[in-house]
This record gives structure tokens, sequence and C-alpha cells, in this order.
């Protein structure tokens, strides 16, 4: 039975649903209630379902009429002035409760705010709107924003925060930002933000400032692909819980604007939810090209290189990776957990070289995603057992007892090119 019971836990930076730590694995479906019927809707959600997600990120108005020069993205359905398309959102919402997922609810995306087709003037009919509507629905997240930067409208989008808080107070809210950005730029102080959200975006190291109209001037939050240093960014200001909402989505092109780069492939999708679950985030959220707008080459629009229909797309090796994530943190008690750069013996290394150690009294996780020798400090864990563990397959391989204070950590051949391993000690 679904219960509406997601919290945020008092003394620590994490969620909790019916008094146990909640892990936050979600998936971007953007265009969900845009682009697919019922029927269709129900075959990804029960995919994402039994692969351990547990939230869903999607978008209530993507675009109106007339739109199509702004929001580039494959928009089948405008119609959000109908009571239709709101019947058709609610059973999706209705369903995902079903199958035991939060939906994570965007009002609008960014590019209306910017337009002023939502303003300080409409505002807060909308919100009561929406507030009124789905308010008791038991599996909905507030997650305001929508890929924007939220400096020119931070008036607004504390109204529309204040306003669902005032509405719904039993529901969690965030903010979900533009790339290379966090909502704790913005809104760091703001009390109806229950937890911070960043974007790493989809950009490599050397793509970091391109020039393009999407760069960022905000020089504190160019971190390039270290998407770990967010995680440190946003515990620095709060103790609200933060997690990436998008990372780089996989079989996207890297940088997005430039069909000769090359895209992102699921194992640099590990590195990122490893690297950021392993500084202290509350969880992690994938995405796929071809799912977020639910491509099917039926109409025109920016596809950002998709290569495959959302049908295939769904089955993506990276989606189904990351309930090993999930499901090594559900072995501990992961809300005890926190970096412990202090445990490389030879320090901690640069960009793609990074071992993320995480750990408690109880238990180490270090992810290599390079797979290189290295060096830790295990006194604290002596006579506990010692894993590899596969994230490319969730296997567990057995090594032996730990025995001495410092662990030689040896690379291991590599056949198939996923190079990643966590060590595992427990």
């Amino acid at each position: 039975m679904f219960t509406n019971s997601l919290k945020i836990m008092e003394d620590k930076p994490y969620f909790i649903k019916d008094n146990k730590p909640f892990f936050w694995l979600a998936d971007t479906a953007w265009l969900i209630f845009a682009n697919l019927t019922k029927e269709e809707a129900y075959i990804f959600l029960k995919n994402r379902a039994d692969k351990g997600y547990n939230v869903i990120q999607a978008v209530l108005i993507y675009a109106t009429e007339g739109m199509k020069d702004i929001n580039k993205m494959p928009t089948k359905r405008y119609d959000c002035h109908k009571e239709s398309y709101w019947q058709h959102v609610e059973e999706i919402i209705d369903m995902a409760k079903d199958l035991g997922l939060y939906m994570a609810l965007v009002p609008t995306w960014g590019s209306l705010v910017k337009k002023d087709i939502l303003n300080m003037d409409n505002l807060e009919e909308y919100i009561n709107f929406l507030a009124d509507r789905f308010g008791k629905k038991e599996n909905v997240i507030w997650l305001i924003g929508g890929d924007i930067k939220a400096g020119p409208y931070v008036d607004l989008y504390n109204k529309m925060g204040r306003l669902f808080k005032e509405k719904n107070p039993d529901k969690l809210i965030g903010f979900h930002p533009f790339g290379r950005c966090s909502s704790s730029l913005w809104f760091k102080d703001a009390d109806w933000l229950d937890f911070n959200m960043f974007q790493s975006g989809h950009r490599r190291y050397d793509q970091c400032q391109m020039g393009a109209w999407d760069d960022t001037s905000n020089q504190l939050s160019l971190f390039g692909e270290d998407n770990w240093r967010y995680v440190e960014f946003d515990h620095a200001s709060s103790n609200r819980p933060t997690l990436d909402g998008e990372p780089s989505y996989e079989q996207i092109l890297q940088g997005l604007h430039d069909d000769t780069q090359p895209y992102w492939q699921s194992r640099e999708v590990r590195r990122y939810a490893y690297w950021s679950v392993f500084a202290g985030a509350a969880g992690h959220t994938y995405g796929d090209c071809s799912i977020i707008m639910f491509y099917d080459g039926s109409i025109d629009g920016v596809v950002y290189g998709a290569k495959d229909y959302w049908q295939k797309a769904m089955h993506h090796e990276g989606s189904g990776q990351m309930k090993h994530l999930k499901d090594l943190m559900e072995s501990v008690d992961f809300t005890n957990g926190e970096s412990r750069d202090d445990y490389l013996i030879e320090g901690q290394r640069e960009k793609h070289d990074r071992i993320a150690v995480f750990a408690s009294d109880d238990f180490l996780f270090a992810y290599n995603y390079l797979g290189k020798s290295y060096k830790l400090d295990t006194s604290a864990y002596i006579g506990k057992d010692i894993y590899y563990f596969n994230p490319a397959t969730g296997i567990y391989s057995y090594i032996d007892k730990v025995k001495t204070d410092i662990y030689q950590y040896e690379q291991i051949p590599d056949y198939n090119g996923n190079t990643d391993t966590v060590l595992v000690i427990q």
C-alpha cells in the first residue's frame, strides 16, 4: 500500500519514508504527459518500477501552441487548456502510484516563465489549480523550475514555492535548475524548499565553457564532470538533502549540440551516479536521450542526437544498472555514511582518476572508475568481509576478510571496457 510519508530526516541530509531511509532513484520522463498515451505510459512506468525506480520526474506543461521555436523537443500534445488533458495527467499519476512510484511534477518548463506566459499575474491561479487538483495525490512531489536560471525570476519562484507549501504542506518541494547550476545558488535560505537539486549537465571537462547559448556565467558552479562537487557545494550552505537531478543522459551527444561529438555511454552514467552518491547525495536521477522526449520520429524537433525510438531506448543497459547502486546503498544504513577521502593512503586523485570513498563505522565503499590500483587505510575494518562489486552487473565477488591496516587494491584485468569497480567492506 502506497503511503504519503516521504519526509526529510531531521538531523541528516536524507529522505525518509515510513520511518526508513528512502534512496531517491528517479528517471527523467519529461514529456510523458505530452507524448504518451495512457497505455504507453503504463509500459514505461512498469518497466521503471520493475528496475527499482521510485520517482519519475515529469513536466506538466512543456510547451503551448506556437512555442516550437522556443521549446525544441518534439511535442505532440499542446491541449493543456482542456479538461481532457488534465484527466490524462491524473490517470498517469494514479497509475504511477499503483506501481509504487512518486511523480516529481514540474508545473511548467522554464521557457514559459522566460516568455512571460507564466507570470506574477496568473501564477496564483495556476498554482491553486494544481494544488487543489493534485494536492491530495499521495505520490506527488512538487519540482518547480524546469531547466532555468532562477536569478531574474527569483520573486516568481519564491511565490510559487510558498503557494505550494501553503496549499500542500505535506508535499516535498524542490527546484530543477539550469545546467551546471544548483537550486542553492538562489534558494539556500528559502523556507519552502525541502531539498536541493543540481543539474551537472551533459558536458565534458573540455566543454565547460563553449561559448554556446546555454553557457552559464556563474563561476561558482562550473565543475565540469565533477558532479560530486555540487554535493559539497550544497552541503556547505545547508543540511538539506541534495542530488543530481540531471546528469549526462545515456546515449545523448556530449555537449548536446554538435553531432560530430561522441555519445555518453552507460559506464559514464554510472560514474555520475556513484560519484555524487558517495559524496553524500540523497539519491540520483538517471536519464536517457530518447526517453526524456519519448522519441518516436513522428514529428519534428531537436532530438540531441537521439538514435533509438523510446520503446527500444527503454532497454538501454544503463537504466537497469542504477538499481545496483540503490541496492548497494540499501544494504547498509547509508544515512550514517560520509565521504572519506582521508582513507586513501596516497591522497585523492583528480578527474577520472578519482577514488570516491563513502564509509561509516560499519561499512566502506570505494568507487574506482578507471580501475587503477590504490591503497586504503582499513585499520578500522579488521575482520570484516571484503568484496569486489561490479556496478554494471550488481555481482559481488568475495575476496577475503580484512587482515591488515592497509589494503592494496590491484587493478583487475578488463576485457570489455567496463573498468569501474566498487570495493565493498562490510
